[in-house]
């Protein structure tokens, strides 16, 4: 499997393509001006990849900016967890926050509940619910790849923030040590914001949740 990451938007949200021989699913897009879009839609055509998917791991607005420029090209199933709704029901709120204009969507995404061996076409993960930065938050866990799409839960040498709808540090904090720091040491994570990191190395250095000893 090859992973494509694309840093968009006002925030710097890392939108991420994961691509096997013939079949791609999209991660988080948080396209905000044409071009950046034009760059992920080049890369998919030159890849001849067909996209299967888009996957969310939450619904804050960075991370759901570019889903209406995707889902114009692409007739494609959208997978979010059900946990929690607000934030997508309340998307255009959101993006007025942030000056930004959108009407929302008029569907709801197909549900993406906890599990082990969520297949979609070719690709199997595991589907981790890591509330705390957000109520409906999953971490998606690529086990033969050893990687971790992280969302804002996880970044390097930090967390993602809870003073938001419905964050709560405690709840994070659990999230990260049950569900997360639990995976094998060697385990690549690709969070939502910020470079790559370990699961080993933020088990030793991560300052905002650490492991008792």
């Amino acid at each position: 499997m090859q992973l494509a990451t694309f840093t968009v938007g006002p925030f710097s949200e890392n939108t991420f393509l994961l691509e096997n021989t013939d079949e791609a699913i999209l991660i988080d897009p948080g396209f905000f001006d044409p071009k950046e879009y034009s760059e992920f839609h080049e890369h998919l055509d030159q890849s001849g990849k067909k996209l299967l998917a888009v996957v969310l791991t939450h619904a804050h607005v960075d991370h759901v900016l570019g889903l209406e420029k995707v889902l114009k090209n692409h007739d494609v199933p959208v997978y979010l967890n059900h946990s929690d709704l607000n934030l997508w029901k309340n998307f255009p709120n959101q993006a007025r926050m942030f000056g930004l204009n959108s009407s929302g969507f008029d569907f709801i995404p197909e549900p993406l509940e906890e599990t082990e061996d969520f297949q979609l076409g070719s690709f199997t993960f595991d589907v981790l619910y890591t509330p705390g930065h957000a109520p409906d938050h999953v971490s998606l866990h690529f086990k033969k790849d050893q990687i971790l799409i992280a969302g804002d839960a996880l970044f390097r040498e930090s967390i993602g923030r809870t003073d938001l709808y419905e964050g709560n540090f405690d709840l994070l904090a659990a999230s990260i040590k049950e569900k997360l720091y639990v995976l094998p040491d060697n385990t690549v994570v690709y969070p939502g914001h910020g470079p790559s990191t370990t699961i080993g190395h933020e088990k030793a250095n991560n300052a905002f949740v650490k492991l008792e000893l």
